[in-house]
């Protein structure tokens, strides 16, 4: 009787100590998982802080940077509209679409593109429609750009209508 209830506890600790290792290494994966969270946190946070504008600064960083990406290009006479709207679900960022003409040739375009391409800003290149101008040879260039506005702080409910500008 003694060696079968020691047989018994020698299976039940074998299980107990199989049942330890089992945790710890389920323990180990939660950690490591929530490094990875952590991590995945604080790299979209700075992805937002560095490549998307405050709000405060928006208009004129963004009117700035598309009109001395159009010069360093050799483009020529970038005008347009910027539109902002909130985006749903998110409490402080919105969405900017930015609609502008330039005109230049084909090889100024290429390079106005590859600059944009090359911002340090989160720009997307929407739409970009070329028309030939026959009397000068040039090109008349119709982009619309769009990129996201973090808020300062979270938005006012009194703000969230759709608010448009002339660049």
């Amino acid at each position: 009787v003694l060696e079968s209830a020691l047989a018994t506890a020698q299976q039940q600790l074998a299980a107990a100590q199989t049942a330890q290792l089992t945790e710890q290494a389920r323990l180990l994966k939660t950690r490591a998982l929530a490094a990875n969270i952590a991590r995945g946190k604080a790299d979209g946070e700075k992805f937002i802080a560095t490549s998307m504008t405050s709000r405060r600064w928006t208009y004129s960083t963004i009117i700035g940077e598309i009109t001395e990406t159009a010069k360093a290009a050799g483009m020529k006479n970038p005008s347009g509209t910027i539109a902002l709207e909130p985006i749903a679900g998110s409490e402080d960022l919105d969405l900017m679409s930015i609609t502008f003409n330039l005109e230049g040739g084909y090889a100024e375009l290429l390079k106005f593109v590859n600059l944009l391409d090359r911002s340090p800003r989160f720009l997307i290149i929407e739409t970009i429609t070329v028309t030939p101008r026959a009397q000068t040879g040039s090109l008349v260039v119709a982009v619309k750009l769009d990129t996201f506005v973090r808020e300062d702080e979270a938005r006012p409910e009194a703000a969230t209508a759709t608010k448009a500008g002339a660049m």
